[in-house]
């Protein structure tokens, strides 16, 4: 499984990397879409709504992102209450990791919620990194958000399998630690400097980067939860299954979702 999840990585970073460097603007905010819309497809099973209820999702998710991109000029004039009104729907949806409780019923009510859960954080990741992309240096500032959550990811992966005692969150995601939690900020704060170094336009100050780069691998540790928590309730190892060795959209990219909205939001407060 390992090996498997080594070699489709080794296969989607340079394809991710690309994208992002030399896919033109509007190209780049449709593949984000597109993929985004498999995400919102494969969130169906997590919220286990039926047929009806998918279809107005899935219609709902369409139409709001096609709007937005139909709109994008005026988008960007209204950016910083998008980002700032997106952070405060992500702390929102991370209170329900502290009421889920194991052998939890997804009911109509779980359903409700994790409808509109799926809409607010497709549509809030969707617009963070077409916002990103559209800066100046915006490929490196994009760059600088992926090598954070990936750095983070291999850094929280090693130090929990060699340190790690004390359990993030049992109920949730057992083999999730504290020391993995620190281990994937070390290595996604050394990650976010040398970046910083060499990449151009990326030139903030060390201190105001250190606190991005914590922020952000915090948040995205909070979305792989709230993911791992949809998956636990309706008993479901992966989302979905285009990546092998990764599960599905929302399993390679739970911890992208708030990710990007604090990190973009971050970049908004110290650019202003």
């Amino acid at each position: 499984m390992l090996k498997t999840r080594i070699l489709t990585a080794v296969i989607l970073a340079p394809l991710a990397i690309a994208l992002v460097f030399y896919a033109p603007d509007w190209m780049f905010r449709l593949t984000a879409a597109l993929l985004l819309m498999i995400g919102c497809w494969e969130f169906h099973r997590l919220a286990k709504l039926n047929s009806t209820a998918t279809w107005i999702l899935y219609s709902l998710q369409a139409g709001l992102i096609i709007l937005m991109y139909l709109n994008w000029e005026n988008l960007n004039e209204y950016a910083g209450v998008i980002l700032v009104s997106s952070c405060i729907a992500w702390i929102l949806m991370f209170l329900r990791l502290f009421g889920y409780r194991e052998n939890q019923v997804a009911g109509l009510r779980f359903q409700a919620i994790s409808f509109a859960s799926a809409l607010a954080s497709i549509t809030s990741c969707w617009f963070a990194i077409s916002w990103l992309r559209d800066q100046a240096h915006g490929e490196y500032l994009i760059l600088l958000l992926l090598i954070i959550i990936w750095a983070a990811d291999v850094g929280a992966y090693f130090s929990g399998r060699s340190f790690g005692r004390t359990k993030l969150a049992p109920s949730i995601s057992p083999k999730k630690t504290w020391e993995g939690v620190v281990g994937g900020i070390l290595l996604a704060g050394l990650a976010a400097v040398l970046v910083g170094w060499f990449a151009p336009g990326l030139d903030s100050p060390f201190l105001p980067l250190i606190a991005l780069t914590a922020v952000t691998v915090l948040t995205s540790i909070c979305g792989d939860l709230f993911i791992s928590l949809h998956k636990r309730t309706v008993n479901l190892k992966d989302a979905g299954s285009l990546f092998p060795g990764h599960g599905g959209v929302l399993d390679r990219l739970d911890s992208l979702l708030p990710g990007s909205v604090f990190f973009a939001t971050g970049v908004w407060i110290l650019s202003s």
